[in-house]
């Protein structure tokens, strides 16, 4: 805790006991005007920090000048402001009328990783949906939230959206290491950080633990199919856009040729053994993306039904300009346990994205608002 916060907070302490409270609420105001935005120490409180977890995080509320989203930061009244004549009663955080972008760093271990926290107006002491959201190669979450409009969505529905950020110290392009054997198995790699962060941000929110998923395009679309795979007992449900499917490949070159002609190279001994993980899972790819071959949708979508049974169902529709064709394999009970757009005539992009961001398409149907119902209504089984 800051020396000089410590100190005005005693004198405030001295000043109730002796009965001067106006004093007091003095010494409280100038010493929250001065304290840091976020304590780290406050932060590690109640956190699991095994495994060489350290919270290294300094909270930042900033202005997100892409989406047009600024705000002050809130100061909360100290209780002793309030004297002791008043009778206990029941804390709670204040509604926010506002959104939040928050900024700031997460560190495990000896490896940290920037993040931004979309926090969108309304009671926090509700516990809320949380999304994973993965950018793709080159991209930050700032281009990314702006690129496929979930902070809209997720103002809309009341969600947390969370935007780690690929440092290029790890891959120079900024992308998910997804195609390398180190990181597509639980317990190590990216897999293992993105699941701590995941961990971190439910322990510091209010967070509705069966309704966490993660999704992501490209490169973090590939790396949300891995996360499903790995870490199914927090995610509820996985969305992949332009992305491939998880362990798929198990080097650079391998992850070249399947982008370029969708072809599965899982051997069939690799398949048996280790069968994919049936997870309610939502795919959107591009039929004219040449960066990742449109049949690695289809693949995404295949492993999420492998093993299920359920029956397959194809409409064709127009939104935004653009037609798709929609794939679902529904259970007997009524259930969408998977899906399927493909979208005509649709490059390597978010699907009814917003231009300002990279590596989005405008015309298409809405792959933001699609996913979030999807997830809406695939809740994790079991107790909360």
């Amino acid at each position: 805790m800051n020396p000089d916060f410590q100190r005005m907070m005693s004198r405030a302490a001295l000043q109730t006991r002796g009965g001067d409270l106006m004093g007091a609420t003095r010494s409280i105001q100038d010493a929250l005007a001065g304290a840091t935005p976020f304590d780290a120490d406050a932060d590690t409180a109640g956190v699991d920090t095994q495994d060489g977890d350290v919270i290294d995080v300094e909270a930042r509320v900033i202005e997100d000048r892409h989406a047009g989203i600024g705000f002050a930061e809130e100061l909360r009244s100290h209780p002793e402001a309030r004297g002791h004549r008043e009778p206990p009663r029941e804390v709670r955080e204040p509604v926010m009328d506002e959104e939040r972008f928050l900024a700031a760093t997460y560190a495990r271990g000896h490896v940290s990783i920037d993040y931004k926290l979309y926090v969108p107006p309304g009671d926090p002491s509700t516990p809320r949906p949380l999304l994973l959201m993965l950018h793709g190669c080159t991209q930050d979450p700032d281009d990314f939230a702006v690129g496929t409009r979930m902070n809209e969505v997720a103002k809309r529905n009341g969600w947390l959206v969370l935007y780690p950020e690929q440092s290029t110290k790890f891959n120079p392009q900024g992308c998910w290491n997804w195609f390398k054997t180190s990181h597509q198995a639980r317990g190590r790699g990216e897999p293992a950080l993105l699941a701590a962060l995941t961990h971190h941000v439910m322990a510091t929110h209010r967070v509705d633990a069966r309704r966490v998923h993660v999704a992501g395009l490209s490169a973090g679309g590939a790396m949300a199919a891995v996360l499903g795979q790995t870490y199914p007992e927090i995610f509820a449900s996985v969305g992949v856009h332009s992305g491939l499917p998880s362990g798929a490949v198990a080097s650079a070159p391998e992850a070249l040729a399947m982008m370029r002609t969708g072809q599965d190279t899982r051997s069939v001994s690799r398949m048996t053994t280790s069968p994919p993980v049936a997870i309610p899972t939502i795919v959107f790819h591009g039929t004219r993306d040449m960066t990742v071959h449109p049949l690695n949708g289809e693949h995404v979508f295949a492993d999420a039904i492998t093993g299920l049974e359920g029956t397959e169902r194809v409409e064709h529709g127009r939104e935004g300009g653009r037609a798709y064709t929609r794939k679902t394999c529904v259970a007997t009970d009524g259930r969408t346990l998977a899906e399927l757009w493909l979208i005509d005539g649709a490059g390597h992009a978010w699907s009814g994205g917003d231009r300002r961001g990279s590596h989005a398409d405008w015309q298409g149907p809405d792959a933001a608002g699609q996913m979030i119902c999807f997830f809406s209504a695939h809740p994790r089984a079991g107790d909360a």
